[in-house]
């Protein structure tokens, strides 16, 4: 086959991957998806950026459709080669991607986004020092596990040097998968261009009738059009006989196939048909199956012969996929059951169980228990490499082959975990449903029962799940068959914390009390962790209860049981949730920050996106705005894609927040409208709280004092979300700052005695400063100055309430102006004008200048803060290298590569004028 042949009519494409190629040698991550239908010339074009693309090393990959269902397939054919750099990875890192490609034991239960991550190091690796190109054909076929690391990879390519060019067939779902990924669609070629091609392949070249004919009757498919000139005669090229009608096009390409099949030997098609249902190309593999079938070694010559595939010594490859398609649609079902009988034979005695029980289910006519197991087992062994969305089909399959009711149940409740983990929301719901339905009239499980409020509270109502969950937490308390007393007592604890968890997220007080007193009805825990959980949840109830003194003791004693280290993020996040209960929310911050500090450690990000909800707002209550704003586009991100659309809700919101701090009016309405698009129809009270606080903010920061009042006011009031605890009380001292503004002073003051029942158990200072600051709103005579003197005095070694202390400096100034008081006012103004410059928060630095030059002093806008000026990204890797860890580890808890690290840091450090790490920690203290 020529290269005019092969590429004729491609300019734009092969211009697009020279371009790609070009991006890879210059050391930018580059990723490219090829589109089109079969034939059209896709893997022709991979071998072209194959040749291309030197000095950069080439990784090759092809999907095959017997195999898309073993876990890591493709990404092992396509990481062979580099395995030996794997050592190089970190160590959480390392052990999965080792799992994963079978080259050690898996450890069991890998975060599939913990391979991920390894593999985008790895391929970083593989990249020094000229470059890496991974070229991966029938990209439609590919397995889940393999394609998730995949395109985590293409997301995230920086400076790594590492192009991925992918190629697949045009369909909805592959569309869908590589939606993230440029793509170029490769489309049919042009009547002349598929002249070129006719005439390459014919006996004589057609004339230019012909050509035109054959290439609209073909849609001009380089591939119909190579088969259909070696059909057609002299005569009918040169016009002087009429075309076949049809000519075989489209789906017809595969007859052209169908037929040459046809006119083998018999021992030769079973050969073929024993190829193509095996998958890999292992030839020996090949070889001793359909030896156990009777054919001989020798019945591949003739496919050889006719151009159906190539032979190597140790591999055998169809020419076309579509060959492989017409093997195995010409073959009756009782021959290919024979088939994937002598393989599952040969898979076994080669030591390849999970390859056999495949094998094993293909052939099966019915339930059959034995192989139903044999593929439960396989599908643990997939999830334990982190392969968890193709062990869930794996476990579908071996429920459907399960004789037994109750059996079939628990495999189709694991499927669902797995295909929740492996972020198959809807797969992981029908797979569910189907569990619930084979558990018969005894009704389903209380495990099945908790997994389905907790896939409704992660991405749907979580009315429903709080439901679904109080439901739950009863029947643990009489289904307690096969279980000792301790484990029924941790089980309903287990369940009463997802519970109170969807009550915090509607804002349903009642609900929160009834989970107080069923988590006081249980034992005293034994382990530390569940004891802290239970004090947690009985204080949470006590204290929405109105018992605010026994409610406050019990929280306290929870957070003193919180140890330095040992808790996992998701207990921290309990923590902050305790403090914040307390009305001190300056202490939950702290643990909220420490939470997102032991997620990424633990290298478990599927929980992280839930994690950085409380590590952002951590940050944005302790002013680092622009910090916050950074961590919700990366649990934005992460929530995005592991379908967690509650948590999604949550980072829109907060972004929503950060805007609205800067002023930017058009970011901060359209990320709150977002979240209320999801918040408001899932009741999420929490979310629709804070997205509409961010827009009361936002009015209150620009002077619409009559706006912001109402939007503040409702929050206590009317419309979805309303009266929301955490809203309502978040949002305290601005709704008194509000009122005041708008002249309610009777509003201002009912706020006032809200915070101070709120608040009435606090003991941290910054809670104390916001009481002093709001009663001081409130206040007449000198009480006021005094009041804000006060405040400020109580943040003054406060490092992270920036943004608070010229909050209240702002007011202070603002009230000694109005008493005349100019030369007390000025420095209390000039010191909030510069620190809300430096925070970037412009209509609050351009209310203070206002009020500065009223006072007779003219300030200019002051400098932001060098961190202000930095990248989303940037900023998430500064913060990290200042505290200490190397660019290594950065990578990891980042999910990027080392050389993207070094790459930004590079751009960093000329931005903030440092020249050091130590330097650079200097600056963020």
């Amino acid at each position: 086959m020529t290269a005019v042949d092969r590429l004729a009519g491609r300019e734009r494409e092969l211009a697009a991957i020279d371009d790609f190629l070009t991006g890879v040698r210059s050391g930018t991550g580059q990723a490219l998806a090829l589109r089109g239908e079969p034939g059209a010339g896709k893997t022709a074009l991979l071998l072209r950026a194959a040749e291309r693309s030197t000095p950069a090393r080439v990784l090759r990959a092809t999907g095959a459709e017997p195999e898309s269902q073993m876990a890591f397939a493709a990404l092992h054919q396509l990481l062979r080669p580099v395995s030996g750099l794997v050592d190089a990875l970190p160590e959480a890192q390392r052990e999965a991607v080792r799992g994963a490609l079978g080259l050690a034991a898996p450890t069991g239960g890998q975060d599939r986004f913990l391979v991920s991550a390894g593999v985008l190091s790895l391929l970083a690796e593989a990249a020094v020092p000229d470059g890496l190109v991974c070229i991966v054909d029938d990209f439609q076929w590919v397995d889940r596990a393999s394609a998730d690391a995949l395109l985590f990879a293409a997301r995230r390519l920086g400076a790594d040097g590492v192009g991925l060019l992918f190629a697949a067939r045009d369909t909805a779902e592959a569309r869908h998968a590589l939606r993230d990924v440029p793509g170029l669609t490769v489309a049919g070629l042009a009547a002349a261009d598929a002249a070129l091609v006719l005439a390459a392949r014919s006996a004589v070249p057609p004339v230019p009738d012909v050509a035109a004919l054959v290439a609209a009757a073909t849609g001009g498919n380089p591939l119909a059009l190579r088969e259909t000139a070696g059909l057609l005669t002299p005569e009918q090229l040169t016009g002087r006989a009429p075309l076949p009608d049809p000519l075989p096009v489209g789906d017809g390409i595969g007859a052209v196939f169908g037929e040459q099949i046809a006119r083998l030997p018999e021992a030769t098609r079973l050969v073929l048909l024993v190829a193509a249902l095996e998958g890999l190309g292992d030839l020996r593999l090949v070889l001793r199956a359909a030896a156990r079938l009777g054919a001989a070694a020798d019945a591949l010559d003739a496919a050889e012969a006719a151009g159906l595939l190539d032979i190597e010594p140790t591999g055998i490859r169809f020419r076309h996929p579509l060959i492989r398609s017409a093997v195995h649609a010409g073959a009756g079902a009782a021959d290919r059951r024979a088939v994937h009988r002598a393989l599952a034979a040969e898979s076994e005695e080669a030591g390849d169980t999970g390859r056999g029980a495949r094998h094993r289910a293909e052939a099966a006519l019915g339930p059959d228990e034995g192989i139903a197991a044999e593929l439960a087992a396989a599908a643990g062994l997939a999830r334990a490499r982190g392969g968890y969305a193709d062990a869930a089909r794996t476990l579908i399959r071996a429920a459907d082959l399960t004789p037994d009711r109750r059996t079939r149940s628990l495999r189709l409740k694991d499927a669902a975990v797995a295909a929740w983990l492996g972020g198959r929301p809807g797969q992981a719901r029908s797979s569910l449903a189907a569990a619930r339905e084979a558990a018969g009239d005894g009704g389903p499980s209380v495990e099945i029962a908790q997994l389905s409020g907790r896939f409704e509270l992660h991405s749907g109502d979580a009315a429903e799940a709080l439901r679904t969950f109080l439901a739950a937490a009863e029947q643990a308390s009489v289904h307690t068959s096969g279980q000792t007393p301790e484990q029924t007592a941790r089980a309903r604890l287990s369940i009463l914390a997802d519970a109170a968890e969807a009550a915090s997220y509607v804002g349903d007080t009642d609900a929160a009390v009834l989970i107080g007193r069923r988590a006081e009805e249980l034992p005293e825990p034994g382990e530390p962790a569940d004891a802290f959980l239970r004090d947690v949840l009985i204080g949470a109830g006590a204290l929405q209860g109105g018992d605010s003194r026994g409610g406050a003791q019990r929280l306290r004693r929870a957070l003193d049981a919180v140890p330095d280290d040992g808790f996992d993020a998701l207990l921290l996040l309990w923590a902050a949730a305790a403090a914040s209960l307390l009305g001190e929310g300056d202490v939950g911050a702290r643990f909220g920050a420490r939470a997102g500090r032991v997620a990424r450690v633990s290298g478990m990000v599927g929980t992280l996106p839930v994690v950085l909800e409380s590590t952002a707002t951590a940050e944005r209550m302790n002013s680092a705005f622009a910090l916050s704003a950074a961590l919700s586009e990366e649990g934005l991100a992460l929530a995005r894609e592991t379908g967690i659309t509650n948590s999604a809700a949550a980072h829109l919101a907060n972004l929503a927040v950060c805007a609205a701090v800067r002023g930017d009016e058009t970011d901060a309405r359209t990320y709150a409208h977002e979240a209320l698009a999801i918040a408001i129809p899932h009741r999420l009270g929490l979310r629709v709280g804070v997205a509409s606080y961010a827009l009361g903010l936002l009015d209150l920061g620009l002077g619409r004092f009559e706006q912001a009042h109402e939007r503040l006011t409702a929050l206590t009031t009317a419309g979805p979300g309303a009266g929301h605890p955490a809203a309502v009380w978040g949002s305290t001292a601005d709704r008194v700052e509000a009122a005041v503004g708008a002249g309610d002073l009777d509003a201002a003051r009912a706020s006032v005695d809200f915070l101070e029942r709120w608040s009435a158990n606090a003991t941290s200072p910054r809670a104390g400063a916001l009481l002093a600051r709001c009663r001081a709103l409130v206040a007449e005579g000198d009480a006021a100055p005094e009041l804000l003197r006060h405040s400020l005095d109580l943040l003054a070694d406060d490092s992270g309430a920036a943004y608070d202390r010229a909050r209240t400096a702002l007011l202070l100034g603002e009230r000694l102006r109005r008493e005349r008081r100019v030369g007390e006012a000025r420095p209390h103004l000039r010191h909030a004008a510069e620190a809300f410059g430096r925070l970037g928060a412009v209509p609050w630095e351009r209310r203070a200048l206002g009020e500065l030059r009223a006072a007779g002093e003219a300030g200019d806008r002051a400098e932001p803060a060098a961190l202000t000026t930095l990248t989303a990204q940037e900023l998430r890797i500064t913060r990290l290298v200042a505290e200490g860890l190397s660019n290594r580890d950065v990578a990891a808890r980042l999910f990027l590569s080392t050389r993207t690290v070094e790459y930004h840091l590079y751009k960093v450090y000329p931005k903030l004028g440092v020249t050091s790490r130590t330097e650079l920690a200097r600056l963020l203290a």
